[in-house]
């Protein structure tokens, strides 16, 4: 069975990002996979330093979620936008599990087998497809295979249904073909 990771990059309150992983949760379901739905909120983590690294060594928190993203296959992101890049939780999640190359003393990779999939969220009218562009380069440093394929959902205040399903037709069949083409490379 396809294993999938599935998290938003934002951990505000009704966040549009958390309304999105919801969504596509529901999806990847549907078409069979394996998900796991975490937030990172339940991952805090200091700000990335080296010199805290240094002193404090690499926090539990990060080899949590490492150890999460090494026991799927595929990984999908919802992510908001933040000044046309990526927010800053996410990214310093992102860069501490990057710090991680062993684990109980044995070579670890945590994301170099991963596909990822990945999706936006925003009020505004390009649904945080500026962010998608970074998030990307990122993903791509840390040795992924991200599939071409992504969903950006503008609007967002006004794009799901009271159930968590998205409103407009053509955005939930491109978050659809999404997480079937997640599925199909996993």
């Amino acid at each position: 069975m396809s294993s999938v990771l599935v998290f938003a990059g934002s951990t505000r309150k009704n966040a549009y990002s958390g309304q999105l992983a919801g969504a596509a949760v529901q999806e990847l379901t549907r078409q069979g996979a394996d998900v796991t739905y975490i937030s990172l909120k339940d991952y805090p983590l200091p700000i990335m330093d080296q010199d805290l690294e240094v002193e404090e060594g690499i926090p539990e928190n990060a080899y949590k979620l490492a150890r999460l993203f090494a026991a799927h296959k595929g990984l999908l992101i919802a992510s908001p936008e933040y000044n046309s890049s990526i927010p800053p939780l996410l990214k310093n999640t992102l860069d501490w599990i990057s710090r991680i190359h062993e684990d109980g003393g044995k070579p670890f990779q945590p994301t170099s087998h991963l596909t990822v999939a990945l999706c936006s969220s925003s009020p505004g009218g390009f649904g945080g497809m500026r962010g998608l562009y970074h998030l990307r380069s990122v993903m791509m440093m840390l040795n992924t295979q991200i599939i071409s394929e992504q969903c950006s959902v503008p609007h967002a205040h006004q794009a799901f249904n009271e159930d968590g399903a998205l409103r407009d037709e053509r955005t939930a069949q491109t978050l659809a073909r999404v997480c079937r083409s997640l599925i199909s490379k996993i």
